[in-house]
């Protein structure tokens, strides 16, 4: 057992180092340092004290939209911030609610920037101001029932376009799955097969067109606060203006792709700084055999592997930004941040979790909810695997995907 000074009390806690142990933050402007700040008071008021009942009720709050965009973080680097400013944002808001950290993803990376990227000037002055101030939510409907990781040659969902006398419109019909957002929302991006030619095309589907089905997925133990939705389009009529003009093969979607990797890159090590936090106060605070947990010498190792992992995915991402930033991020680099960030954090959050003992299975103590929510970042936006075998692609020259 370690001895020497005593543990510090709980109201200590927060006098103690962050998990920021190496102070990327202070990379940040000094405009960025004080907007993150106002983004830490904002969920600390408005998020921390409720994400467990949403996330137990499996209930998204609506009601804090206004809130949230009254922050005017909506896709930050499009405002003038950095890309490291816009990571951290995600992985703040990761830190305290995942669920809303993803809903945050899906409509800001996802369905606001492709609309700066591949929208045209019409649909631009039409959709984007509502949608960067959250009057209106928006959703990315890619992954389909039967399709994930191949989704780009298995896509089954097929639009044909047919002309005439009041204009070229576009007939869809297939299946999405897994869409974040897509109970509610009030647009999504849908990708298709065109019939004609094979090559994908992307649309703007408002949500409320005749044949589109909507239904909730059940069942889930990891962003439960998040509305994922199995989407059915059977006969959908959307009109050529709602064609996303810049999107013309699937590669033109992986700006978009590349993006939301990387913003989930960093919900993994948001994820990290909010275990460390949990493990942390818990540690100082849970006393037995006379003593807090922290006075244990298994405890501190395992608190500071926590922070290890942390500290190094963050330093990645760090490395990841500074390359966005210069425009030179590959999806190689950005896939082999995402598996390595991921399996940090399954370590970190299963350290976490264990530290934690039997108070780490009930969500009442948070730390059961981060480990479980830990699991959809692993998977999603590429599963650890397929992250893994992109970058072995690039450092072989040889694919074993297929």
């Amino acid at each position: 057992m370690t001895s020497g000074q005593p543990a510090p009390a709980a109201d200590a806690v927060d006098a103690l180092p962050t998990a920021d142990f190496f102070g990327f933050e202070s990379l940040l402007s000094q405009q960025e340092q004080r907007k993150l700040g106002e983004l830490r008071e904002f969920l600390a008021a408005e998020i921390a004290p409720y994400a467990t009942e949403w996330w137990n009720n499996a209930e998204f709050p609506a009601h804090i939209l206004p809130k949230l965009a009254a922050l005017e973080l909506s896709a930050p680097a499009q405002r003038g911030y950095s890309h490291l400013f816009a990571g951290l944002v995600i992985a703040e808001m990761t830190r305290v609610d995942t669920s809303i950290a993803t809903f945050f993803l899906v409509h800001h990376d996802l369905f606001v920037e492709s609309l700066y990227g591949f929208g045209s000037e019409e649909q631009k002055t039409r959709l984007l101001d509502d949608a960067a101030n959250l009057r209106t939510t928006g959703a990315f409907a890619l992954t389909e029932p039967e399709h994930g990781s191949d989704v780009a040659g298995g896509m089954e969902t097929r639009a044909r376009r047919v002309s005439g006398a009041a204009g070229d419109y576009w007939v869809l019909n297939g299946a999405k799955r897994w869409i974040g957002n897509g109970t509610f929302c009030d647009y999504m991006l849908v990708w298709a097969r065109d019939e004609a030619d094979g090559a994908i095309r992307g649309f703007i589907v408002d949500a409320a067109l005749p044949g589109v089905k909507r239904s909730r997925i059940e069942h889930k133990i990891a962003l439960r606060t998040v509305q994922n939705a199995d989407i059915v389009f059977r006969d959908v009529r959307v009109a050529e203006a709602d064609r996303f003009a810049g999107i013309g093969s699937f590669e033109d979607t992986n700006e978009l792709l590349r993006g939301s990797r990387i913003m989930v890159a960093w919900q993994a090590v948001g994820q990290q700084l909010a275990a460390f936090d949990v493990a942390r106060q818990h540690a100082v605070e849970r006393q037995q055999f006379g003593r807090p947990l922290a006075k244990f010498q298994l405890i501190q190792q395992q608190l500071v592997t926590m922070l290890g992992n942390a500290v190094a995915s963050m330093g990645m991402m760090v490395r990841i930004a500074q390359l966005q930033q210069d425009g030179s991020a590959d999806m190689a680099q950005v896939a082999l941040a995402k598996s390595y960030t991921s399996a940090r954090m399954r370590e970190t959050v299963a350290m976490g979790r264990s530290l934690l003992g039997g108070n780490g299975i009930v969500t009442d103590y948070r730390m059961a909810k981060i480990f479980a929510d830990a699991e959809a970042i692993y998977t999603y936006e590429g599963s650890f695997e397929i992250n893994t075998l992109i970058v072995g692609r690039a450092v072989t020259g040889v694919s074993a995907i297929v």
